[in-house]
C-alpha cells in the first residue's frame, strides 16, 4: 500500500480577484480534476488570507506526484494560462509558489 503524505504550499492572488478565483475553482475543469486524482492528489484545499492575498494550499498525496509536479502536462499548462491574469506567476504562467514545511500534525 502506498503511503499518503501531506503537501502544503502558498501562492499569491492579485488584489481584487478573490471572487473570480473562487468562481474559476468552482468551475474546475473535469479533465484537470481527473488528472489530479489519477496522479494521486487527494483531499485538496486552498485557503485565502485576505490580509496578504496569500493562498495556502494543502493536499494529501498518494505516491510521489503532487500537483506541483504536473507542470509538463498540457492540461495543467492550459489551467495556468487560464489563471495567469489573476495570480502572481512565473514566466511560464506557473503560479509563484513557496513550499511549506510541516511543523505539526494531529489526527
Amino acid at each position: 500500500m502506498k503511503q499518503i503524505r501531506r503537501v502544503a504550499f502558498k501562492m499569491f492572488l492579485k488584489p481584487g480577484f478573490e471572487k473570480e478565483y473562487v468562481k474559476r475553482h468552482n468551475e474546475i475543469w473535469p479533465e484537470l480534476k481527473d488528472l489530479l486524482h489519477t496522479s494521486g492528489v487527494r483531499d485538496y484545499s486552498i485557503f485565502h488570507d485576505k490580509d496578504t492575498n496569500a493562498l495556502f494550499a494543502v493536499q494529501k498525496v498518494v505516491g510521489q506526484t503532487a500537483s506541483q509536479d504536473l507542470g509538463q502536462n498540457p492540461i495543467v499548462q492550459k489551467w495556468w494560462a487560464h489563471m495567469a491574469d489573476i495570480m502572481e506567476t512565473n514566466p511560464d504562467n506557473s503560479p509563484k509558489m513557496v513550499p511549506l514545511a510541516e511543523t505539526f500534525h494531529m489526527d
